[in-house]
């Protein structure tokens, strides 16, 4: 099933884009149908990228440290077009340009290469030095952001429900993550191993958003997309309240993601992959219940967790009892048995009932 084997992992779930076809009007709903349009023939893009060798796109260098990697982006201007990578438009160390789309995608992967290298010596996406490419400026008024299977691309918005997807740094980095994923435990993206190769993104981009404004666990909002979706009162997705994100929006409707198992959606598979934007609420869940129940900041010993599970302990078909018991083996590892954070671990899922 194409939809299995080349899923395009886009920040906009489905379903948001079908209650705007449903309920919205004028440009909204355009931009929302050709977005949806859309994803069959970015799928077979994907299908293509996926079964060509390598190229330019990687910097593979042997016996790569994190003391001796270097972070090498490039910004590419699609200029509207649906045409990859698109001009040239900005290269490492090059001075900003005008257009905040560049500069805002240039700054977002600085900061989630940040992340990833000086708290986690990882050296970029792949882990051995890829250049980190992206396109701003894809197709016209286009509802999403995507990572394609080697690098990101940001479309403009419609500019009534959706503003431009450079905006939030957690977007940047919730993408940029599923590269990280990609080139660890490479979750399928179905159902519930899906569900948490969504969950993932989500957390690594809160904790890129928290990093970089060095908010501890307490003084985060953690949301994502909280600008992009046009209203001072809405985002994309809720960690600290799964559910609650764009509650009453008047043409998306109420946030379907469920908190604990006792909600969760069993879907079919062309309906969100089963669910993998639904579901992932309720590991996202268990991460925020486990970083306030450990405290201080969450990229230091929760986060270390939850990287260490995504590189060493979960396989492709993973499905949440796993993770939750990966978790918690490493917060053994990491700190003790019948410490503060293996406790803190165990009892987060036990909260979201996945144990």
């Amino acid at each position: 099933m194409e939809y299995v084997r080349n899923p395009i992992m886009c920040v906009i779930p489905p379903y948001m884009l079908d209650s705007i076809v449903e309920k919205g009007a004028g440009k909204a709903r355009a931009a929302a149908l050709k977005a949806i349009k859309q994803s069959n023939h970015l799928r077979i893009q994907r299908s293509a990228i996926q079964e060509r060798p390598r190229g330019d796109y990687e910097v593979l260098v042997s016996g790569i440290t994190a003391h001796t990697c270097k972070i090498t982006r490039r910004v590419y201007d699609a200029e509207h077009s649906e045409d990859l990578p698109g001009s040239h438009a900005r290269g490492e160390g090059d001075p900003p340009v005008k257009d905040p789309c560049v500069d805002e995608a240039y700054d977002g992967a600085g900061d989630t290469w940040g992340l990833y290298h000086d708290v986690y010596g990882r050296c970029s996406i792949d882990d051995r030095g890829m250049v980190i490419d992206q396109t701003v400026h894809f197709g016209e008024e286009f509802d999403n952001a995507f990572w394609n299977g080697e690098q990101m691309v940001y479309g403009d918005g419609d500019g009534e429900l959706f503003a431009r997807f450079t905006m939030d740094l957690d977007i940047i980095a919730h993408e940029l993550t599923h590269g990280v994923t990609q080139y660890e435990a490479a979750l399928r993206y179905w159902y519930q191993s899906g569900a948490l190769n969504e969950s993932f993104s989500d957390v690594f981009a809160s904790l890129v958003k928290q990093y970089k404004l060095h908010q501890d666990v307490k003084k985060a909002d953690w949301l994502i997309g909280a600008n992009v979706l046009i209203g001072e009162e809405y985002a994309l997705r809720s960690m600290k309240a799964p559910g609650t994100a764009f509650q009453g929006h008047p043409v998306i409707g109420d946030d379907p993601q469920p908190a604990t198992m006792d909600d969760y959606q069993e879907l079919p598979p062309w309906q969100d992959n089963g669910g993998v934007h639904i579901n992932s609420g309720i590991p996202n869940q268990a991460f925020y219940l486990a970083a306030m129940e450990i405290g201080g900041y969450a990229w230091e010993k929760t986060g270390l967790i939850w990287y260490r599970t995504l590189c060493d302990k979960l396989g492709k078909d993973a499905n949440f009892v796993r993770a939750a018991m990966a978790t918690i083996l490493v917060a053994k590892e990491e700190y003790g048995s019948g410490s503060l954070e293996e406790k803190a671990v165990q009892k987060a899922w036990k909260d979201v009932k996945v144990l």
